[in-house]
């Protein structure tokens, strides 16, 4: 089959420097692949071109992106949240949605929980601005707390926050209390951390990195309430989900002083709104949701995503397949 003639492939809101990986993965197939750029492009590509599959990162795949194609098979998310695609309506047409769960950026997100904590607990932003604008010696004008003897608190215990664990202990952290639902008693003592409630969490940790995947149940699940629940001394890092946390919730807390800092590389909208009250915070550090980000651990997502698409069309289930029927 020549690559011109062969099943289409959209890759919609493309966000890679190039798709040579897919390309190469999918040459047996002689697969071409088309990134879509443009939102409102999408729908009249898909009707009119027919793809097979879709590969997405953050583009929303609702009821209307899911029938646009008659041909569609497979939906394949660039990562491990599927939060943006309508798994139910994926299952009513029996389309396949995968995800790409193991392609090992547990090392860079779990890195980038920890920066963002050193980054807030040391104000490093801050200081690298003083010290820019000529002032110096400014440290006990905004005071550092010490952390010796600290309690770590993960709200979500999977690879991510296993591998965060290992790297915040190296900081010297004494204790870590994890929550979540898949996690047993049996289970968090063999990995060295103490099985705790999200509200038991808040009110002891002196640093609380979440983990947890956005759904129904978890969104705001860092409200006003557990904010206030949290000791002033208190930093909270979000690499996982913008959606877990009450953003002005949070900017209050931060504004009046009564939570130390924040990390975030998440939001509830992304890009974030500019104007909103976090952004006015000099106790916040931020991020681009980056924290996935290596050149090695884009290549192995490429490469990953593309193998669940060959899968589907050899007529075989994706590994990976997040919508059983």
């Amino acid at each position: 089959m020549s690559a011109d003639t062969g099943p289409l492939v959209a890759v919609l809101e493309p966000g890679y420097a190039d798709y040579a990986v897919e390309r190469q993965v999918l040459a047996p197939l002689g697969v071409r692949l088309r990134p879509v750029a443009a939102e409102e492009d999408a729908l009249p590509l898909l009707s009119s071109e027919r793809p097979v599959a879709l590969m997405v990162r953050e583009r929303l795949v609702d009821q209307p992106v899911l029938t646009a194609s008659p041909d569609l098979k497979l939906v394949v998310r660039y990562g491990v949240g599927v939060d943006n695609v309508d798994l139910e309506a994926a299952r009513r047409h029996q389309i396949y949605v995968a995800n790409v769960p193991d392609y090992g950026a547990e090392h860079e997100v779990s890195e980038l929980a920890v920066a963002l904590y050193l980054a807030a607990a040391r104000r490093l932003v801050s200081r690298d601005a003083s010290v820019r604008l000529g002032r110096w010696g400014v440290a006990q004008a905004e005071p550092i707390p010490g952390r010796r003897d600290a309690v770590l608190g993960l709200i979500g215990f999977g690879k991510i926050a296993r591998r965060a664990a290992v790297k915040f202990r190296a900081l010297g952290m004494e204790r870590v209390l994890a929550s979540d639902p898949a996690l047993s008693e049996e289970a968090a003592v063999a990995a060295g951390v103490t099985l705790a409630a999200v509200d038991e969490i808040c009110r002891e940790a002196d640093v609380i990195s979440l983990h947890a995947p956005l759904t129904a149940a978890t969104h705001h699940l860092i409200d006003r309430r557990r904010i206030g629940l949290m000791r002033s001394s208190a930093i909270l890092v979000n690499v996982a989900r913008g959606g877990l946390i009450d953003e002005a919730a949070l900017a209050e807390a931060l504004g009046s002083g009564r939570l130390f800092g924040a990390g975030l590389d998440v939001f509830e909208r992304e890009p974030p709104n500019l104007s909103h009250p976090l952004f006015q915070a000099s106790n916040l550090i931020v991020s681009d949701h980056a924290a996935w980000y290596s050149e090695t651990a884009v290549a192995e997502l490429q490469c990953k995503a593309a193998e669940e698409v060959l899968r589907v069309l050899g007529g075989s289930p994706p590994r990976h397949w997040v919508n059983p029927w």
